[in-house]
C-alpha cells in the first residue's frame, strides 16, 4: 500500500501519537481510528446524545470537543506509570449515534445494539458521552449476562423515576439499570451526591436498593484515601464499570456541563481517586455530560479527556491483568 507520508526524518513519527498535537485528524488520544472489532482489546468509543437532558442541552457536542482536547494527552501516566497503548490493541471505533434521535428509547436500544456487537467481539468500551443516559445503553449491551458493579463519581445519584412523561433520562439510568438486573445496587458506590432538590427523597432509591452513597459532606470529612477505601470495599473483585459525570467536578474546574452543582470536588482530588482505584476488575467506564456550549476555554473538555485517559488506563491495565 503506497502512503502519502513515509519518508520521517525522525523513526519516533511512524507512530502517530508522536506527531506534534496540532497536527492529524482528531481522534480520542491521537490513537489510530479502526471499525475491525476482531483486532482490538479497548474500544474508545463516542456516543454523541443529549436527548435524555432535563435542562441545558449540547453533551451531544461532546466526544467531538473532547477527541479534540485528548491530542494533549501523551502515551504513559507519569504518576501510575501506566502506558495503555503498550498493554492493549486500542483504537477509536467511532460513535456510537442513533439515526433516530428524536426518537429516545428507539436511540438508547440503537447505541445498546452499537455496544453488543463491540462486547460479543470481546471488547472493553471506554467510552465519552453524551449525556449521562448513555450509559443504560452500555450496561444493557455488556451487562445482559451478569450485573456489574460501579464506581460513579457525580453530583446527583441519577436514580430518579419519571419525569415529564418518561421514564429514561440522565437523572434515572441507574435506577432503570437496577430494576433490569444490570447493576448491582450492592455493589454500587456513588462519590459527591450534593445540590438542592424538589424531593427530599429523590435518590431514595439509592439507599433502598443498598447503594453505598458517599455524600459531599462526608467526602469533605473522609477525604480521598477514605472514599478509595471504601470504593475499593464496595465493589470487591467483581466485574466493575465505572462512570464519570463531570458534574462531579466543581464547576469551576468543569462549567461546561448541563447541570453543574457548586462545592464539588476538584480536578486534583478526582484524578487521585481515579488513580487510587487500580487493579480493580474493570469491564468498561465513560466520563459524560461535557457541553462544550457552555465551556469556555474547553477546561471542561480537557478535564474530561483526562478524566478518560485515567479510566483508560484502570481498564487497559485491568485487561493485561486478566489476559496475562
Amino acid at each position: 500500500m503506497t502512503k502519502i507520508r513515509d519518508d520521517w526524518d525522525y523513526t519516533e513519527y511512524k507512530d502517530q501519537q508522536t506527531w506534534p498535537r496540532y497536527t492529524g485528524i482528531p481522534t480520542f488520544m491521537r490513537a489510530p481510528y479502526s471499525e475491525a472489532l476482531d483486532e482490538l482489546d479497548i474500544a474508545l468509543v463516542g456516543v454523541p446524545f443529549d436527548g435524555g437532558v432535563t435542562n441545558r442541552p449540547g453533551a451531544r457536542h461532546g466526544p467531538r470537543e473532547i477527541r479534540n482536547q485528548s491530542s494533549l494527552m501523551r502515551r504513559t501516566s507519569q504518576e501510575t506509570g501506566i502506558s495503555p497503548f503498550s498493554l492493549c490493541r486500542i483504537a477509536d471505533i467511532g460513535d456510537a449515534w442513533p439515526q433516530r434521535p428524536f426518537h429516545l428509547e428507539e436511540s438508547l436500544a440503537e447505541i445498546a445494539n452499537f455496544f453488543a456487537k463491540v462486547h460479543a467481539a470481546g471488547v472493553l468500551p471506554v467510552s465519552a458521552g453524551g449525556d449521562h443516559s448513555v450509559t443504560l445503553p452500555i450496561f444493557r449491551a455488556i451487562a445482559k449476562d451478569r450485573p456489574v458493579g460501579m464506581i460513579h463519581f457525580d453530583a446527583h445519584c441519577d436514580t430518579g423515576d419519571d419525569y415529564l412523561g418518561s421514564k429514561f433520562h440522565h437523572g434515572a439510568p441507574f435506577r432503570r439499570a437496577v430494576e433490569e438486573g444490570l447493576l448491582d445496587p450492592k455493589r454500587t458506590i456513588q462519590i459527591g451526591i450534593r445540590g438542592g432538590v424538589n424531593d427530599a427523597k429523590i435518590w431514595q432509591f439509592s439507599h433502598d436498593s443498598g447503594m453505598r452513597v458517599i455524600y459531599m459532606e462526608e467526602f469533605l470529612e473522609i477525604g480521598v484515601k477514605g472514599a478509595i477505601a471504601e470504593a475499593r470495599r464496595v465493589v470487591g473483585d467483581g466485574p466493575t464499570y465505572l462512570s464519570f459525570d463531570v458534574d462531579g467536578l466543581d464547576p469551576v474546574f468543569a462549567p461546561g456541563t448541563g447541570t453543574p452543582e457548586i462545592g464539588g470536588f476538584s480536578t486534583a482530588e478526582a484524578l487521585a481517586m481515579l488513580r487510587g482505584l487500580r487493579g480493580l476488575n474493570y469491564v468498561g467506564g465513560d466520563v459524560v455530560e461535557v457541553a462544550p456550549c457552555f465551556d469556555p476555554g474547553y477546561v471542561t473538555a480537557l478535564a474530561g479527556s483526562q478524566i478518560m485517559f485515567e479510566i483508560l488506563c484502570l481498564v487497559a491495565e485491568a485487561h493485561a491483568g486478566r489476559r496475562d
